[in-house]
């Protein structure tokens, strides 16, 4: 599995710019393997992961999953 190191402030940054999704962005990278995103802080300390499955399908499930996920959270608050 390949491993993708980011930088999270300049990633969400970009999304902000470009004014896009994160998921656009991981639909871009798909390419039928799956890979570990790493998402670092500007120090180079991991904050969290996610691996960005293979197929725009997972990726749809994944999506979807993250969105109950966090309405739940916002509920909860």
């Amino acid at each position: 599995m390949k491993n993708i190191q980011i930088t999270a402030s300049l990633f969400f940054d970009l999304l902000k710019t470009r004014d896009t999704s994160m998921w656009e962005i991981f639909s871009q990278m798909i390419d039928g393997e799956e890979k570990e995103i790493v998402f670092m802080d500007d120090d180079g300390k991991v904050l969290f992961n996610y691996i960005l499955p293979a197929t725009q399908a997972e990726l749809a499930k994944d999506q979807k999953k993250f969105a109950k996920e966090y309405a739940e959270k916002l509920t909860q608050q």
